[in-house]
């Protein structure tokens, strides 16, 4: 089977990577998606450990269409009696882009009807209910190129399970781990994030050091597809408590709010993770080691503070982090002008988006990573 696992542009590496450290096939990395084969164990490997993917995707068909009646016939054409029973409950999500059939509502439409025609002559019925098990199928168009995808995941990786309250402006779980990941992090360095906000970088930090599974506290909607072996979950989650390890870690999270300090707390208990937790202003940053990691996802302006502040919070920043030359810093911001703020040049820059928002991944690396 050919699967998809969707991710926020910039992040395809990442995605790459940990399909291959988890012994998957991976068939071809394009812009936002990587596609993997495989079988049902694959899949519930993939859904289980992938830290910075939303989504995965089960390939039901793909094919070149430019009229509505070729999306109609050669969706009607394939097999969805492989996956879908006659009361499946179907919902259709779509999207489309430079493509000559533009219109979302439509195709949506058309797919779905197309769709329970094939079910009608598939199962010789002449009705097709609704009213069993939802099943949701993303029609994606691309330069006239169709895949038509059942969507393994129901709420999209970023929901771990951990995280019910948050702060402003809150950081997706997935870009929080990617972030992390990207910082060149290792479970035997110490990370700070001073202002962690919620905790979701040193949660996904401490779950990244111990070799816990992302996934291992929620369930996904193909759990409960009839075509799939159920055992094969149990066999997956087993394997992923398995390996979990008890690697000692030096994480800790500030922020000025001490009500976001208490979600933190919340947080972190419910993901099974510990982090060192504190109130404190970003201008009273201290470290005790001589190197370590420092992740940092300040506000940009554009919800939290005027830009006024925002700016001399960056300012701030530098000042407070220039005593420890051996410790990274790596700063997510969609500020334009972060490196003139800042007043120094990053070493390495990742261009990354957050909530549709472009940003980037601002590097300063210590001096012994130069």
């Amino acid at each position: 089977m050919k699967f998809y696992a969707t991710c926020k542009l910039g992040l395809e590496s990442l995605v790459t990577r940990q399909l291959r450290d988890l012994d998957i096939e991976v068939l071809e990395t394009e812009d936002a998606r990587v596609s993997f084969s495989g079988g049902a164990s694959d899949m519930a490997r993939a859904l289980l450990w992938l830290r910075t993917a939303e989504r995965v995707l089960l390939v039901v068909g793909e094919f070149e269409a430019e009229t509505f009646d070729s999306l109609f016939e050669q969706t009607k054409a394939l097999n969805w009696k492989k996956f879908l029973k006659p009361e499946t409950n179907i919902h259709v999500n779509g999207k489309s882009a430079k493509s000559t059939l533009f219109s979302v509502s439509d195709c949506q439409s058309i797919v779905k009807k197309a769709i329970v025609e094939s079910l009608k002559v598939g199962y010789k019925r002449t009705t097709i209910p609704e009213g069993g098990e939802e099943i949701i199928v993303e029609v994606g168009i691309l330069r006239n190129k169709v895949s038509l995808c059942l969507d393994c995941c129901g709420a999209g990786l970023s929901r771990r399970g951990y995280r019910t309250f948050n702060v402003a402006a809150p950081l997706a779980e997935t870009l929080g781990a990617a972030i992390v990941m990207l910082s060149r992090y290792r479970a035997d360095l110490p990370l700070i994030d001073p202002m962690c906000g919620s905790g979701t970088m040193p949660i996904e930090a401490a779950m990244i050091a111990q070799n816990i599974a992302p996934g291992l506290n929620r369930s996904f909607a193909a759990e409960s597809w009839w075509f799939f072996d159920k055992a094969i979950w149990a066999e997956e989650r087993k394997r992923a408590h398995e390996q979990r390890t008890n690697q000692k870690i030096m994480i800790s999270g500030f922020d000025i709010d001490p009500r976001s300090i208490d979600l933190c707390k919340m947080h972190a208990k419910k993901a099974g993770v510990f982090c060192d937790w504190g109130v404190r202003d970003i201008r009273d940053f201290s470290a005790s080691e001589s190197a370590g990691v420092i992740v940092c996802n300040p506000p940009y302006g554009e919800r939290m503070l005027s830009e006024k502040d925002v700016k001399e919070l960056y300012r701030q920043m530098r000042r407070v982090f220039a005593p420890y030359p051996g410790w990274s810093v790596n700063i997510f911001s969609g500020m334009r002008e972060f490196e003139t703020v800042y007043g120094k040049r990053a070493d390495k820059r990742r261009k990354l988006t957050n909530g549709g928002m472009p940003c980037t991944l601002y590097q300063y690396f210590g001096v012994k990573d130069l």
